[in-house]
C-alpha cells in the first residue's frame, strides 16, 4: 500500500481521455499511463529517476488552469520567452512557420481575421503574437478545429504540470446513446465491453 501510493503520488498516475482534442494520435477512450517524475524531479527518488526539461512537441497531462480539479492533456508548442502566432491555421514561432506533423485539421474552413467574426472563431484559426511567460508552456491540441486550449485560455503555468503520456493501457470506443439501461444492458455489458475495446491499440506508446 505505502509503495502504492508513492507511484501514484511521484511516479505514475492512469488517465483517461474524455475527448477528440488530440485526434488523430489519442483517441476518446483511450486510458495512459503518465510518467509524472520526468518533468518535475518530486520525491525522494526524485535523485535516482530519471528527469529533463519540458521540450517543444512534448505530451502534457497538467491542471487546467481555469479548474485545477480537472486534468488536461495538450501538446507543447511554445517554450517560455518565445512568440507564438497563428496566420490561416499555421503556428508560427518567433516569426517561423512551425513543422507539424502530428497536427489534425478536421475542418478545412478558414475563419478570417475579421472583427465581424465571432471571437472565439476568429481565434481558433487566428491568433496575433503573444509571448510565452517564464516557466509557462503554450500549448494546443493535435485536433487544432476541435480542442479548447491556449488559444482560448493562455499559457499553461509550469506549476501545473503533472507529467507526460507513456503508452496506451486500454483503449474502448465511447457507448452510442442507443446503448440502453436498466437489468438487460447490465447483462449486456461484458460483450458491449469486448466489442467496443480498441485491440490495437492496448500497450502503444503516446508520442
Amino acid at each position: 500500500m505505502v509503495f502504492a501510493l508513492y507511484a501514484r503520488t511521484f511516479l505514475f498516475q492512469a488517465f483517461v481521455v474524455p475527448s477528440p482534442s488530440m485526434e488523430k494520435n489519442v483517441l476518446t477512450g483511450d486510458r495512459l499511463v503518465v510518467n509524472k517524475f520526468v518533468f518535475s524531479g518530486d520525491g525522494p527518488l526524485a535523485p535516482l529517476l530519471p528527469e529533463r526539461p519540458v521540450g517543444r512537441g512534448d505530451l502534457l497531462v497538467f491542471r487546467y488552469p481555469e479548474d485545477p480539479r480537472r486534468a488536461f492533456l495538450k501538446r507543447v508548442i511554445g517554450l517560455p520567452g518565445e512568440t507564438v502566432g497563428i496566420r490561416d491555421k499555421q503556428v508560427t514561432i518567433d516569426g517561423r512557420p512551425l513543422d507539424e506533423p502530428y497536427a489534425f485539421h478536421s475542418d478545412d474552413h478558414i475563419w478570417p481575421d475579421d472583427p465581424s467574426v465571432a471571437e472565439v472563431h476568429r481565434r481558433r484559426d487566428q491568433l496575433p503574437l503573444r509571448r510565452v511567460p517564464p516557466r509557462a508552456y503554450f500549448v494546443l491540441g493535435d485536433n487544432r478545429d476541435d480542442s479548447s486550449d491556449s488559444r482560448y485560455w493562455g499559457p499553461v503555468p509550469a506549476d501545473h504540470v503533472l507529467g507526460r503520456p507513456v503508452f496506451v493501457y486500454w483503449s474502448i470506443r465511447p457507448r452510442g446513446e442507443d446503448a440502453g439501461s436498466g437489468p438487460a444492458a447490465w447483462l449486456r455489458f461484458p460483450v458491449d465491453v469486448m466489442r467496443r475495446a480498441r485491440w490495437d491499440r492496448l500497450f502503444r506508446p503516446v508520442r
